[in-house]
């Protein structure tokens, strides 16, 4: 029937639009009193939108956060040009101070999609720009894969990750560095480190270096993940 509406769908854009208009973040009580929908009825919506990657919850924080999915949107809506221009200071101050081409990245369904990149072969056939990749097995992919609870779970419900080498255990390494390595796992004969892009707490993308074993060693790669840390702070700051 013309101008009908799904009730179910009807309900969960409200609800996306009343934390949205509250900041991001929404307690369901707050999300119950401003929509008039029963608590139970939102506590379903919230479950479900959740479960989807749309919404998330903060370790000791009750509220709901719009998640990593619906920010996704946002990016591919026009969001790209932002952090392309955004971040391509970062990609230079990387590519000078460590001498290896650099990259950014951001998640896409379930892959990442390389929006520039810096450095030796940036501008040759074999560019890596709008080009993408797995989550698995990538230094990218494990620090989207680690700090995106959402895309983990929605990625796992669909394929055995671990077949793949991202298991638990190098999960929760890469949490507690802060940062993702891959050596060799994705293209043998070369090393790449990735580090994590923040915006008011969430993951939105990722920078990389990557290069020959042979010079982009382990400990060079550590080293080049806390420079990269730092600059990325650095240039977001201003």
């Amino acid at each position: 029937m013309p101008g009908s509406t799904i009730q179910s769908i009807e309900r969960a854009t409200a609800i996306l639009e009343v934390i949205a208009r509250q900041g991001g973040s929404a307690q369901l009580a707050v999300i119950s009193d401003i929509t008039g929908l029963k608590k139970t009825t939102v506590h379903n919506i919230l479950r479900t939108l959740s479960n989807l990657g749309y919404l998330h919850r903060r370790s000791g924080n009750s509220a709901y956060y719009l998640g990593a999915r619906i920010l996704n949107l946002a990016r591919i809506a026009g969001d790209d040009d932002r952090l392309r221009a955004s971040l391509r200071p970062a990609l230079v101050r990387i590519t000078e101070l460590t001498g290896f081409a650099s990259y950014l990245a951001v998640p896409s369904g379930d892959q990442a999609l390389y929006l520039d990149v810096c450095g030796p072969g940036a501008d040759d056939m074999n560019s890596p720009v709008d080009r993408r990749e797995p989550l698995e097995g990538t230094a990218v992919g494990l620090v989207f894969l680690a700090f995106m609870p959402a895309l983990e779970t929605r990625v796992r419900h669909r394929r055995d990750l671990s077949q793949d080498g991202v298991t638990d255990a190098r999960l929760l390494k890469v949490r507690r560095l802060g940062f993702a390595l891959d050596l060799e796992f994705f293209t043998p004969g070369r090393h790449c480190v990735s580090i994590p892009v923040r915006e008011q707490g969430e993951v939105r993308a990722a920078l990389a270096i990557a290069g020959p074993k042979g010079e982009l060693t382990e400990a060079r790669m550590r080293d080049a993940a806390w420079k990269m840390l730092r600059i990325s702070a650095e240039v977001q700051q201003h």
